[in-house]
């Protein structure tokens, strides 16, 4: 973690721990709660928005591929895409359900150790640079889906017309670096972003573990 982020913990941490001097032992036990609650809340706002996201996905996939029944690449490249956004879909929702279940049945220590696993494995686990890897091919296969059913022509057609030879091609050729450069930025700087609050979120629980 950056000498940035430590000053963020330690800001953060000056303020939690003025108001745990002032109190008391039941009263102690909701202000934990009530920030490692906090602390996680924004993962779960970030996983409601991925969820969001690959639903919308979905949808599109659903109504183009129903009104492009006769296309048979059209439907084998959407299939594709369906089902990686699919798989996406039900990792996210399975974190979220993971994070967004408030019962506290468990001791709070066990049940902030539960969360912080799922975070952990979700940002550094076995297959935490797999969306780095799909992302060129969920690019491709999305400009695809997008271009062809806009086009008014069926797949293989439109990449033999005049128009694709001559100009779309070079768009292509262009601004998919572009894209693909821009996008890869935006993940390594969000997932820089969620690593940061995963140790801020260590950190809440060792001083939990302390305290208790």
């Amino acid at each position: 973690m950056g000498i940035d982020e430590n000053r963020e913990l330690q800001k953060i941490w000056k303020n939690v721990d003025g108001e745990i001097n002032q109190k008391s032992s039941d009263e102690l036990n909701v202000l934990l709660t009530s920030k490692a609650r906090q602390a996680l809340h924004k993962f779960v706002v970030i996983n409601a928005v991925s969820i969001l996201v690959c639903i919308a996905v979905i949808v599109w996939l659903a109504i183009t591929s129903f009104n492009r029944k006769d296309d048979v690449l059209y439907l084998v490249n959407n299939a594709i895409l369906g089902a990686t956004v699919f798989l996406s879909l039900y990792h996210g929702l399975t974190v979220w359900y993971k994070l967004r279940n408030k019962k506290c049945e468990k001791s709070l220590k066990t049940w902030f150790e539960i969360r912080i696993n799922v975070i952990s494995k979700w940002l550094t686990g076995k297959f935490h640079n797999i969306e780095f890897c799909l992302f060129p091919l969920l690019y491709i296969l999305t400009f695809l889906s997008i271009h062809v059913y806009y086009s008014g022509l069926d797949f293989m057609k439109l990449f033999q017309s005049e128009k694709f030879l001559n100009e779309d091609i070079w768009g292509i050729v262009i601004f998919t670096p572009i894209i693909l450069a821009l996008g890869f930025h935006f993940m390594i700087k969000t997932r820089k972003y969620y690593l940061q609050k995963l140790e801020f979120l260590k950190d809440l629980y060792s001083r939990l573990c302390d305290l208790r």
